[in-house]
């Protein structure tokens, strides 16, 4: 229903933020690291938006960056999983941070996150690894290699060469995120696959 709200930034806290859009104020929900991102009380602010109905609310959520949106909305997409859980997730790592963790079956470090025991942490994994694993676009500039054109196109390329060669999509992510860690330099695809094979 809204995608974004834009306007003035008329109040801010780490769990909210309220911003005055032609004279009305718009009350969002917000995980810290979107609150991180947000300029000075009184300065022009525009976030991303979700829209909640539920029987007993109807709630607008905020984010800074189209990463957390899409990673609070494939969050809540979980049988279980609802906003105020996702918002703790988003606040306690980066949608980089949280990909990668579900994608390489962390569970130890999801049970960091408020809220999340061993075993739920084990459900999302379960759930999440192959629906974060298709996911493009949470990495932050320069992470990982992916801040040009050139070596993202590379790691999408690799990733396709190792899905090819018959890895499934986490498992191929896995690999490439481990490669990429060591290799910051950002390698070609070719090295990228050759690299990524000899990981286990």
């Amino acid at each position: 229903m809204y995608a974004y709200v834009s306007g003035t930034l008329a109040e801010k806290r780490p769990t909210e933020a309220v911003i005055d859009a032609g004279g009305i104020g718009y009350r969002l929900l917000i995980p810290a690291s979107s609150f991180d991102k947000l300029p000075a009380v009184g300065k022009p602010a525009k976030l991303l938006t979700t829209f909640v109905v539920r029987e007993d609310a109807q709630t607008l959520y905020g984010f800074a960056t189209d990463g957390e949106r899409t990673a609070f909305e494939t969050l809540t997409a979980v049988s279980g999983v609802g906003p105020k859980l996702a918002l703790a997730a988003l606040s306690a790592m980066s949608p980089a941070e949280l990909q990668s963790t579900v994608v390489s079956g962390d569970v130890a470090m999801l049970t960091r996150v408020p809220g999340v025991g061993k075993r739920k942490a084990e459900k999302l994994i379960v759930e999440l690894k192959d629906k974060f694993a298709d996911l493009d676009g949470l990495e932050p500039a320069g992470a990982l290699g992916s801040g040009d054109s050139a070596a993202t196109q590379a790691r999408a390329d690799a990733r396709a060469g190792l899905e090819a060669l018959g890895l499934g999509r986490a498992e191929a992510e896995r690999r490439l995120r481990k490669v990429l860690r060591a290799n910051p330099e950002s390698p070609s695809a070719e090295d990228l696959i050759r690299l990524a094979l000899r990981e286990s």
